[in-house]
């Protein structure tokens, strides 16, 4: 049932981010093919399937959510173009094509990592499906999740801890930071888009939840870095451990790290029950997280 749940979403996803993108009043013709190059070039599409799921969940139609699922994507596939550039990861395969500043130039790849950014806020912003108010409140959720209350400071942090050693509660703070941040982000703009009227309870719960998951995927990142391949993984399979970058299992061992990982989707799928409705899809993801290839 998820993979089909997982399937549909992708489809959807996929052509709003085509409508959406074609939407935009680009100017320049080859900035239009790198930002989009940058964001369909597959993917899972989590992020948006949590904003989806978790409106849905609280009773919103998929049409609500479209918006806050479109930017999401939109942000972290510009992170994903910005982090793969020369100065950062310094990678050159993405889902298992040529990175965007391979096919296009680094100097192009920046660019279109910087109009995917801002064309985020500019969908939100936009969005006829919802009150003003909803939509100040996506924008004020995605913002600082995006930035250097979060992603950003997040991989600030990464890459200032190359090759330096760094503690377990350390590791988990810029984890929280650089991945789990816009997946808490997700969750709580798929609430908003409900436009629920949560409990103090239920809005812990949903926090909770985001959190446990968002940690628990960085964890199974760093198990595949180490057990994947890059054929599966659509990425190059053993780059931390190359670059020398601080990881879970290289704190808690491989077996270690995929206990913290289960201990944490466990936590996640007991405490989002507390929302007292349809969380199934919820709880399913928690599963697919470190069940997943890749």
């Amino acid at each position: 049932m998820l993979k089909q749940q997982l399937t549909s979403i992708q489809q959807r996803i996929e052509q709003q981010l085509e409508q959406k993108l074609a939407s935009l009043n680009i100017a320049d013709q080859h900035l239009a093919k790198a930002m989009h190059y940058g964001l369909l070039n597959g993917g899972k599409r989590l992020r948006p399937f949590l904003v989806y799921a978790t409106a849905e969940a609280l009773g919103a139609r998929l049409e609500q959510a479209d918006a806050a699922a479109v930017a999401m994507e939109m942000i972290h596939s510009y992170s994903l173009v910005h982090d793969d550039l020369p100065a950062m990861d310094n990678d050159d395969l993405r889902r298992g094509k040529p990175t965007c500043h391979i096919v296009y130039g680094e100097a192009n790849a920046i660019l279109a990592g910087d109009g995917l950014l801002t064309a985020a806020f500019e969908v939100l912003a936009g969005a006829k499906e919802l009150t003003a108010e909803q939509r100040l409140q996506l924008i004020q959720i995605l913002a600082p999740a995006a930035g250097g209350s979060g992603m950003v400071a997040g991989q600030s942090t990464d890459l200032n801890h190359v090759g330096k050693a760094m503690s377990l509660a350390d590791l988990e703070a810029m984890h929280r930071n650089k991945t789990g941040a816009l997946i808490r982000a997700a969750v709580l703009m798929g609430a908003v888009c409900a436009n629920a009227k949560l409990s103090a309870v239920q809005q812990q719960a949903l926090t909770v939840y985001a959190d446990a998951i968002g940690l628990a995927f960085q964890i199974w990142d760093d198990v595949l870095d180490v057990e994947g391949d890059t054929s599966t993984l659509g990425k190059s399979q053993g780059k931390d451990e190359a670059n020398n970058k601080p990881t879970y299992p290289a704190l808690l061992g491989l077996e270690g790290a995929r206990t913290k990982a289960f201990e944490l989707i466990e936590h996640a799928q007991t405490v989002i029950k507390e929302l007292n409705t349809d969380s199934d899809a919820l709880i399913k993801l928690a599963d697919y997280i470190v069940n997943r290839d890749h």
